[in-house]
């Protein structure tokens, strides 16, 4: 097996959705600078992600679309009846300057992947490819290009037979299980919170018999979380039997995130990832969501931690402290960050009790159709 491959790239790093959008923060571009300076990220292990082409974006997205936010782009506006049309131009897809840029290459991150992982069994990590609620024909939930559709797409095309999508992200991953609803060879797994936005992956949802979702409630904690991967996820991904997997990551599970009410540390997230690695020998791992940047920089830097080898517990280095302390944040919880945000990738276990809304979740997911 290959060593693990980080695809990153430098267009995240001042890129932002606006100063006013849960997006105006840096993550990508901290994962790759933390991951750095502990010495766990070297030029042997890391690429560039090239930017998707207009005939690669179209495999999955209708040209008319990819057109308008191209054209949005570049005129930095977008007329009344394109934004209704796409989706375009709105307080969650707002017009920014790399607006076609920064998603096709998250896209183009995630068919690099997919071609690197058709050549023998391997890891790839890319965390800007977890733009998971972009259709076809339109953005959704700060989602231009749906990166890990594209990539799915690309591993079948590639001759891979059955691709397991595993999500762990606080939104429900409704555009993937959408583009692959019905199809046979795509299995997808969504844990999420329960009436949170997009309000969809409800627990009784199979999108066909393709998907399994467990919707759950605010409050959630790692003794939850291990609970659904130990009963739900891990024996239904390993019943699909898949030939590659790929794993959306995002970090707004998390307790400190200001977009969900679920109560995750990120020990939860880490020791899912390394509880999915050995379903299967081809692994994608995504990022996703997460918008408070000490949380989602020192997530993601311990799941490539994880991927390549190394400890995430360890003590940063005065490097990597230093670009913690860097950060800023206009939310409230930024004007006074925590200590441990500086001087700690991990957080402090999050257990408590098993509940039985959990419970019955799983159950019901579990239940033959």
């Amino acid at each position: 097996m290959s060593p693990p491959v980080f695809i990153g790239g430098e267009i995240y790093r001042h890129s932002s959705y606006g100063s006013r959008h849960p997006l105006s923060i840096p993550r990508v571009s901290t994962a790759m600078d933390l991951c750095r300076a502990m010495g766990w990220l070297d030029g042997a292990v890391y690429c560039d992600g090239p930017m998707a082409s207009v005939a690669e974006l179209a495999r999955f997205h209708d040209p008319a679309f990819i057109d308008a936010v191209w054209a949005a782009e570049a005129a930095q506006r977008v007329d009344p009846a394109t934004g209704a049309r796409f989706n375009l131009g709105r307080i969650d897809n707002p017009i920014f300057p790399e607006m076609y840029r920064r998603p096709a290459t998250s896209a183009g991150a995630a068919l690099l992947a997919a071609d690197r992982l058709a050549e023998g069994p391997g890891v790839v990590y890319s965390p800007a490819s977890g733009t998971h609620h972009a259709r076809r024909d339109r953005a959704s939930g700060f989602c231009y290009f749906n990166a890990p559709v594209l990539g799915i797409l690309r591993l079948l095309d590639r001759g891979f037979r059955r691709v397991l999508y595993v999500d762990l992200d606080a939104h429900h991953g409704d555009g993937v299980e959408e583009a692959f609803a019905g199809d046979g060879r795509v299995l997808t797994i969504s844990v999420h919170e329960d009436n949170r936005w997009p309000f969809t992956g409800k627990v009784e949802d199979r999108a066909g018999g393709t998907a399994r979702n467990l919707p759950v409630p605010q409050g959630f904690n790692d003794s939850e979380m291990a609970y659904v991967m130990d009963h739900a996820v891990l024996p239904l991904g390993r019943a699909f039997a898949p030939e590659a997997l790929v794993i959306q990551t995002g970090a707004d599970a998390l307790a400190e995130d200001p977009l969900s009410r679920l109560e995750l540390s990120n020990h939860a997230l880490w020791d899912a990832v390394r509880a999915l690695v050995p379903l299967a020998p081809h692994l994608l791992v995504v990022g996703g969501g997460g918008y408070n940047p000490w949380t989602v920089g020192r997530c993601w830097a311990g799941i490539w931690a994880i991927l390549s080898g190394h400890d995430p517990c360890g003590t940063p280095t005065p490097e990597a402290e230093d670009i913690l302390r860097a950060l800023t944040w206009h939310r409230a919880a930024g004007r006074n960050p925590p200590e441990h945000w500086f001087t700690t990738f991990a957080d402090t276990p999050r257990p408590g009790p098993v509940r039985d809304a959990v419970k019955r979740v799983v159950e019901e997911v579990l239940r033959a159709p």
